[in-house]
């Protein structure tokens, strides 16, 4: 009988608990991954951190987390592309409201995922450069090839060159990371920013321009260089890259379109000690942001819309990338797995501290845990 562990949560604001928990086996569509390497996201804070305010479905004792890479113990009935033994990443999607089964979840030993939110890792890659991969390139995804949102041609082998330019703010973040080298390999020309100190990183993942965003000119700056050019879209990464992105598109021509994966607010302080008295305030500021980021779009004729990132699952987004184009990508190293991983733990019981690290934040790299 396989014995499973995880790191539960057992309620609203409580800190992870490891404890034994079911070994679950697949369904007709997913496989089972014993899990050897486990990447961490903001979003498994925020969870924890903000409660009531973000996934109210979510039924507890919860099992968090997306990314997991590892090696296939189980494969259901209808699994066509896996065998026992292969290894793979995958995104799993335990905390969505239609799934809501922590068997579902990253934090533990072995994860139930869908095949079709799954790619094989190819023997030159470690399963802690894998792990990094799973909710970045599903975001990217969601944003850029969504036809509710950029709506952009897939990503293909030899993709040919579109005289289209997409912007990418927040280009060293794990999501930006991605959705640079999504869109090149889709055939767009990309503009993005950055910190300097990751300029090179940026261009390295084929940004043709990169700008500081903490420049006090990168809005014109970056309006300036699109003149003359047709905008495929933004997607914007970052507190305060919606309003950005729409003053900028608003003075571009093409597809004036802005696919937003962060809040306009930070959840950081809801995590620390009494972070719970900042909740009315961040409410506030919350609606705020939001009417205003409205106004401001609606007056520059840009649209907006926020990516939830397991969307694709249910499109063929999901098959076009995790099937079609990221198995052969990465084997060829067309795609590489970045931002590096940061190893700070080694156990299911160093999940917890995995958080409180990508909580104080880190740049172009991800927190990794990995399992024996």
């Amino acid at each position: 009988m396989t014995t499973n562990t995880a790191a539960w949560i057992n309620g609203r604001h409580a800190r992870l608990e490891v404890g034994p928990a079911p070994y679950t086996s697949p369904g007709t569509d997913q496989i089972v991954i014993r899990n050897q390497a486990v990447a961490i996201n903001p979003l498994d804070w925020i969870i924890q951190a903000a409660g009531n305010l973000a996934y109210r479905w979510l039924r507890y004792p919860a099992v968090l987390g997306s990314d997991v890479a590892g090696e296939v113990v189980e494969v259901g009935e209808n699994v066509t592309r896996f065998r026992v033994g292969d290894r793979v990443l995958a995104h799993v999607v335990g905390t969505d409201k239609d799934a809501n089964n922590a068997a579902e979840g990253a934090f533990q030993l072995y994860s139930v995922a869908l095949e079709r939110m799954a790619c094989s890792i190819p023997d030159a890659l470690p399963v802690d450069e894998a792990a990094v991969l799973p909710l970045a390139v599903s975001t990217a995804a969601c944003g850029l090839f969504q036809t509710d949102q950029l709506g952009l041609r897939h990503p293909s082998v030899n993709a040919e060159p579109i005289d289209e330019t997409v912007l990418v703010w927040g280009g060293s973040t794990s999501v930006g990371s991605n959705a640079i080298q999504l869109a090149v390999a889709a055939g767009y020309r990309v503009v993005a920013t950055a910190s300097p100190h990751n300029f090179d990183y940026v261009t390295s993942l084929g940004a043709a321009q990169v700008f500081d965003y903490n420049s006090p000119t990168v809005v014109p700056d970056i309006s300036q260089a699109l003149q003359g050019r047709t905008l495929a879209g933004a997607l914007a990464v970052g507190t305060t890259s919606a309003a950005a992105c729409v003053r900028i598109a608003g003075s571009c021509t093409g597809r004036r379109f802005v696919s937003m994966a962060s809040p306009a607010v930070s959840f950081a302080g809801l995590a620390h000690e009494h972070g719970r008295l900042e909740l009315p305030r961040l409410i506030l500021k919350i609606i705020t942001s939001t009417v205003a980021l409205q106004i401001r779009s609606r007056f520059q004729r840009v649209a907006t819309k926020f990516i939830f990132g397991t969307t694709l699952k249910t499109n063929d987004v999901s098959t076009a990338i995790y099937r079609d184009f990221l198995p052969g990508a990465l084997a060829d190293g067309r795609y590489v797995a970045v931002p590096k991983p940061l190893i700070v733990g080694h156990g299911v019981h160093d999940f917890q501290h995995a958080m409180d690290i990508q909580l104080k934040g880190v740049s172009a790299e991800k927190v990794v845990v990995t399992l024996s």
